[in-house]
């Protein structure tokens, strides 16, 4: 390694410190004392090592430093180090970490190509992984697919370490392909996808969680615009309580599907497959013209939300759904970020909209889904009861 490389490496590890204090002054969470130890036992790592800067950021490098660091994660900071460097010209490319592809077998993976033409990206991700895990277990228990009984079914599910609810999705998407493998591929006799059911419920529906008028009004009067961060969350919360998106639709929406011109947004991908065009409420237009504006990085991504501290990759719906808690609970509301789809529900029905076109809005696939929404009026209830107009 030459001097020169040694000093490059230095200015840049320098230069990207005090563009993490920045960012952690402007509201955003970043250890930058752990991140600072850690580059700087790469810089120790580099020199011993007498590796050039062509090859100081390099998977094989990664792989290296990271067998012999002491910290958990150490490629995280390395490769937001190498985001910040290629962004102001000092390498030819970022560094990015392949995803292992999931190979499945027949009948496993015409399956899933079925499917990628009926359910969104995301959801053909989850089927994907739930399907490799049943194939692992097949393949650990030495069950072939064509003879598995019913008992091995519930044997696996019981397995996944995974809430109810969870659970209830992996079971639905197993039945999936055991109808996939009785009718169309006839390589089992019997369809056991009937007899996949879960234990019986007995409880009673929980109605759904929503804000009331003076709650929505403090949880806006608390939003602040002094950061780009607080930006960002202002739009996000607009677009869950004006037009009822969930975080994941949030999450998916790109550059192009905004018509500032028309004041409308197009979901092309939305979930159950129900593509719809909305009218942008002009606060909500107003509050993304100031995102795009003033708060949203210079991205190669064509995703409308992106990550704040580099790399500005396309921000998650965990994401999404974290920054809409964040905001309630700082004001006392101890809701989930789906309460604002709940009001907005509410509120289309307090307006007098029918079930029906609450489905349309809401993008359900079946009109139960819309009615677990909708369990009371709640107005015309407190009307009714204590002559009472909220």
């Amino acid at each position: 390694m030459a001097d020169k490389d040694i000093r490059m490496l230095v200015e840049g590890v320098v230069d990207y410190l005090e563009w993490e204090k920045t960012i952690k002054a402007n509201g955003v969470h970043r250890p930058v004392t752990r991140d600072s130890l850690l580059l700087i036992d790469f810089l120790r790592f580099t020199a011993r090592k007498d590796i050039c800067w062509e090859e100081m950021f390099t998977l094989h490098t990664l792989k290296e430093f990271c067998d012999v660091s002491r910290f958990k994660h150490a490629s995280r900071p390395l490769i937001a180090l190498c985001g910040f460097l290629y962004s102001n010209g000092k390498i030819s490319k970022p560094l990015t970490t392949p995803r292992k592809p999931i190979d499945l077998p027949d009948p496993f993976d015409p399956y899933l190509r079925q499917q990628s033409h009926r359910v969104s990206p995301n959801y053909l991700r989850l089927m994907k992984g739930i399907l490799a895990s049943f194939h692992d277990y097949l393949e650990t228990h030495h069950i072939a697919l064509a003879k598995v009984k019913i008992e091995e079914l519930d044997h696996f599910l019981a397995e996944q370490k995974v809430s109810r609810a969870t659970r209830n999705i992996h079971r639905y998407c197993l039945r999936g392909f055991l109808r996939y493998l009785h009718r169309e591929r006839r390589m089992m006799n019997k369809d056991l996808a009937a007899l996949l059911v879960g234990p019986r419920c007995f409880a009673e529906q929980k109605p759904p969680k929503f804000l009331r008028p003076q709650e929505v009004q403090k949880l806006f009067a608390s939003l602040s615009l002094s950061t780009p961060s607080d930006i960002r969350t202002y739009a996000i919360v607009l677009l869950a309580y004006t037009l009822g998106l969930r975080p994941v639709e949030i999450s998916t929406i790109t550059l192009e599907d905004i018509s500032f011109r028309k004041a409308e947004l197009t979901l092309p991908n939305r979930k159950a497959l129900n593509p719809i065009t909305l009218p942008l409420p002009e606060q909500t237009l107003k509050a993304l013209a100031a995102y795009l504006a003033k708060a949203r990085a210079q991205s190669p991504s064509r995703h409308l939300f992106v990550s704040i501290p580099f790399p500005y990759a396309p921000m998650q719906s965990s994401s999404v759904a974290q920054c809409i808690c964040k905001a309630m609970k700082q004001v006392g509301l101890p809701f989930s970020a789906y309460a604002l789809r709940h009001t907005y529900a509410q509120n289309l029905l307090q307006l007098g909209r029918s079930i029906y076109e609450i489905k349309e809005m809401l993008g359900h696939d079946e009109i139960y889904s819309t009615q677990k929404y909708l369990h009371i009026h709640v107005d015309l209830m407190r009307k009714v009861l204590f002559h009472e107009t909220l």
